[in-house]
């Protein structure tokens, strides 16, 4: 992601944060470098195991051109699905963790490469969250398709 596209996506996810200047500008100097943010504003995460995040996203690129952005840790052994805010104080799932309102999150620099944390699916920039309704059918048919393999 490089150009205009990495710039507003630069703004959209620092327009959360206490200081949208100094996390910019935090990230000009150290593009490698992370931010703390805060959910619940413009969006929840939806934090699943990375077992079942993959074949979860797989599902979701079929369905939709592009879903919301979407995190990954170190070994992919968790991924991270953006959606609306309010999604979290609402979801029930077994093994699914909510960070909403009052919690935060790290986000390398859109276009980083290098880090604990990656995007699989960077923000565009323009606000496109992942719809739950349609991440909750992708998580029940990657479910029913690992648990048929």
């Amino acid at each position: 992601m490089t150009g205009m596209g990495a710039k507003a996506a630069v703004a959209w996810l620092t327009s959360v944060a206490p200081d949208p200047g100094a996390c910019r500008r935090e990230w000009e100097r150290n593009p490698q470098g992370m931010a703390l943010l805060p959910a619940g504003r413009r969006w929840d995460v939806l934090i699943v195991p990375g077992a079942l995040g993959h074949p979860t996203l797989d599902v979701l690129t079929r369905l939709l051109d592009r879903p919301g952005p979407v995190l990954a840790d170190f070994g992919d052994s968790r991924m991270g699905f953006f959606v609306p805010p309010g999604t979290a104080a609402r979801w029930i799932g077994t093994g699914i963790r909510g960070v909403g309102q009052g919690a935060w999150i790290v986000a390398p620099r859109p276009g980083s490469t290098v880090g604990r944390v990656r995007w699989l699916i960077p923000p565009d920039g323009s606000g496109t969250l992942t719809d739950t309704a349609l991440l909750e059918l992708a998580l029940h048919e990657a479910a029913a398709a690992r648990g048929g393999s």
